[in-house]
């Protein structure tokens, strides 16, 4: 089918086309109304007039950023990458992506299972609602995508044909290089005017140690090939509700290192920690939210282990080439140097959300601007000893006093 921009007066014509959406609404009269909030694509909600519980979502990619408009062009093609990684992710962890209706490459489009039970973690978290599951559902989803993905897992073959199905997404990863490990850290026209007329920010522009590490760090982004990502994992990419959780939006996936997905999901953690103690939240979610990154990193590397134990060869290990003493201070080491990457990346994440093109609610949002200025100062303490002290750390527990201590 050749490709067309899809909106409210041509979309019923595009499901009738599609057999599988004409038998899931069963020929029904359809409500359609353009629900999508986000910086890239536009999504649509379609309902049935009969039944409004028999919805589906269906999101476009456009050959522009959605935020800016046409006058900054981007390839549409970042929904192909997203569609073979909602794929890839629902053959590892069925239970955390939602279910695919349809997928068109050549429309850039897919429709897929409607969560309306459930709602971003982002805005949950701003309104301090607890979810006593999201740590074992999320290092369950992090250490199999992880570990299935990489040279610890599949032959030399089958990574080569992963990677070349994934990295030509250049155009987005493109923006992940300029956007989290460039144009925030220093004077840009991208940044919002508030941090390019803030003392903090000029400030932080000029740590020039910050800077040398930061570059080690996207070295490692642009270079290391370690396992499929979903290139943008953070509190906005999730749907969950107490019981259930979701992961979405995988348009930046690509093959990429193993500590980038981590680093993203604990960052947006943490700043919501430094939101909650600006704020002056009540003490059991602020626990909750430590807790949470404690157990998300002690799950995921207890689950990922589990995995590799299981597995006798793979592209890296063949058997018989290590005696069992020696792996298992190899796989000690590996998952060492795995932390400190995803300390690194988290670290970064956190920086380039204060003064970035696309900040965070939790913080940026806040209207008092001496709170909001307090969360930003102890987001940027952290960020900094994450990714210039990552190195020196080598517990968990040495995070959580990190946050804590920087957080008064």
């Amino acid at each position: 089918m050749k490709y067309k921009i899809l909106d409210k007066e041509n979309i019923i014509s595009y499901l009738n086309s599609i057999e599988d959406i004409k038998k899931y609404f069963n020929a029904d009269d359809l409500y359609i109304d353009e629900i999508g909030d986000g910086n890239l694509n536009y999504v649509f909600i379609i309902k049935s007039m009969k039944d409004s519980k028999r919805a589906l979502i269906l999101k476009q990619a456009v050959p522009y950023l959605r935020c800016v408009g046409k006058e900054y062009p981007l390839s549409r093609e970042r929904m192909t990458y997203e569609i073979r990684a909602l794929k890839e992710f629902y053959n590892n962890t069925p239970e955390n992506i939602p279910k695919i209706y349809d997928a068109n490459e050549e429309m850039s489009c897919v429709i897929m299972q409607f969560l309306s039970k459930h709602i971003i973690m982002r805005q949950g978290m701003i309104d301090k609602i607890i979810y006593p599951n999201f740590a074992e559902h999320m290092s369950t989803f992090l250490a199999k995508n992880l570990f299935k993905t990489s040279s610890l897992n599949l032959s030399s073959k089958e990574k080569r044909e992963l990677i070349n199905k994934f990295n030509s997404n250049t155009e987005l990863c493109k923006l992940t290089e300029d956007f989290v490990f460039t144009f925030a850290f220093m004077k840009h026209s991208t940044n919002d005017n508030y941090a390019n007329n803030n003392e903090i920010a000029q400030e932080f522009f000029k740590d020039m140690e910050f800077k040398k590490e930061v570059l080690s760090l996207k070295y490692k982004f642009m270079n290391q090939t370690d396992a499929l990502l979903h290139g943008d994992l953070h509190t906005g990419s999730i749907m969950l509700n107490e019981e259930e959780t979701f992961v979405i939006d995988p348009e930046f996936a690509f093959v990429g290192p193993f500590g980038f997905d981590i680093g993203a999901l604990i960052g947006n953690l943490i700043m919501s920690y430094t939101s909650h103690v600006a704020l002056e939240t009540k003490e059991e979610y602020k626990e909750w939210i430590l807790k949470t990154i404690e157990e998300v990193l002690e799950k995921f590397e207890q689950k990922f282990l589990i995995l590799w134990n299981e597995k006798e060869e793979s592209s890296l290990i063949i058997d018989g080439f290590i005696d069992e003493y020696e792996l298992k201070e190899y796989k000690k080491e590996f998952m060492l140097k795995l932390f400190q990457d995803s300390l690194g990346f988290a670290g970064c994440k956190m920086a380039r959300r204060m003064f970035g093109i696309a900040g965070v609610a939790d913080i940026r949002d806040i209207e008092d601007l001496k709170v909001r200025d307090k969360a930003i100062k102890m987001t940027l303490v952290i960020a900094k000893i994450l990714v210039k002290k990552r190195t020196e750390m080598t517990k968990i527990s040495t995070l959580i006093h990190v946050i804590k201590e920087n957080c008064k």
